[in-house]
């Protein structure tokens, strides 16, 4: 147990006859921690990315919620007659009456 211990401290494992073996296992380790690192950080490219959109989605919603509330105050009645005095116009006093199309048949 102990010989194993010191050869693998001082590296003999990896220059000894049969080392063929050992570092095909140790290339192959370090392909999958490359792969994996890869992976972390494109799936923390992701995360970053969603936040960004949410973070924007958040933002047209207000602008587009402010804008819809504008536009609603604007049409408001009372806001139309406002406006339409300031020009000199105003509602008509007398109801508005039906007109009745009869047909030439």
């Amino acid at each position: 147990m102990k010989k194993r211990i010191y050869s693998i401290l001082k590296g003999t494992f990896l220059v000894s006859d049969d080392s063929f073996k050992n570092w095909r296992f140790i290339l192959f380790i370090s392909a999958l921690s490359i792969i994996m690192i890869a992976s972390s950080h494109s799936a923390d490219k992701k995360v970053y990315e969603i936040a960004r959109l949410k973070n924007e989605v958040k933002e047209i919603r207000s602008i587009f919620l402010e804008g819809r509330t504008r536009l609603m105050r604007r049409k408001m009645e009372s806001n139309v007659i406002n406006i339409m005095k300031e020009k000199g116009i105003s509602p008509s006093v007398i109801p508005p009456k039906k007109i009745k199309v009869k047909s030439q048949n």
